[in-house]
């Protein structure tokens, strides 16, 4: 992938231009793409037992929120090999999320239906997740 750019072209939804405001984290795309993850994580989990508030839902929240985190924190750090060791960390933690929904799922706190669509976000931003730790890699 040699001359892909990771910028976005546009803002995020309606989120304000994330762009320009604070720090330049939002300029990478996958950033903007795990934290919209983030909200529709969000408010699945806001329908799911209030039993589960500091369990299920707690511990999916704070998957889904490692995920964007961990981008921001490699982007901060500078360096190639951070940005691809913090990559590593925020893929790992999609694919504890993916866990964490068909766990969700199997308790019957969720329809399959509703983790469909966000599974498939995942599925996405996993691959696109993995090109950007490989071109880390390869610009050293």
């Amino acid at each position: 992938m040699g001359g892909r750019r990771w910028v976005v072209g546009t803002p995020s939804n309606n989120h304000g231009d994330e762009r320009t405001a604070g720090l330049s984290v939002g300029n990478l795309e996958i950033w903007s793409e795990a934290m919209d993850i983030v909200e529709l994580t969000y408010a699945l989990t806001k329908t799911w037992p209030d039993a589960e508030k500091y369990g299920l839902t707690s511990q999916t929240r704070r998957a889904v929120v490692s995920i964007p985190a961990n981008l921001a924190e490699g982007a901060g750090r500078g360096t190639r090999k951070e940005k691809s060791r913090y990559g590593r960390i925020a893929l790992g933690s999609l694919y504890e999320l993916d866990t964490l929904l068909q766990i969700a799922v199997r308790l019957g706190f969720a329809n399959p239906n509703e983790t469909v669509g966000l599974r498939g976000d995942l599925a996405r931003l996993a691959k696109r997740l993995n090109a950007y730790i490989r071109h880390q890699e390869e610009q050293k």
